[in-house]
């Protein structure tokens, strides 16, 4: 039987981050930004939480990622009818793979040993009344 885990992060989705760079006499860091490990940080706890005390897989996975994001309040109320339906569909951002970037580094170690295991990929996004990402990982 093929293992797979089931979890979702409420809040709005927010992309992974460019690296940082600070000079530090005469080194230069490289550091992720507070917003990204926040956003990092509630996908891990999550995941934590989903996984329970299952150790991490390491076969080959398939994640499947739906993105709902908030919908905008100028928006008419028909328009937010069009885009409860799905007759509209968000095309800003986050960018898709910003988010999966987030997820897949938030999980490794937890549902995972490295984000490298996910061969195949499923992702939508979509407006909802309440945004966050609805995630399942599937054991290939």
């Amino acid at each position: 039987m093929t293992f797979q885990v089931t979890f979702s992060v409420d809040g709005i989705p927010h992309g992974k981050g460019r690296p940082r760079f600070a000079r530090r006499g005469s080194f230069v860091s490289t550091y992720t930004d507070e917003k990204t490990k926040s956003y990092e940080t509630l996908i891990q706890d999550a995941a934590k939480q989903a996984m329970g005390s299952t150790d991490p897989l390491e076969t080959p996975v398939a994640l499947y990622l739906y993105i709902r994001l908030p919908i905008p309040k100028a928006y008419s109320k028909k328009r937010t009818l069009a885009c409860l339906d799905g007759l509209e569909r968000p095309c800003k951002k986050p960018d898709f793979d910003n988010v999966a970037k987030s997820v897949g580094d938030a999980c490794n170690g937890i549902v995972y040993h490295d984000d490298s295991q996910i061969v195949d990929a499923h992702i939508r996004k979509a407006y909802a009344e309440t945004p966050g990402i609805d995630l399942m990982i599937k054991e290939i």
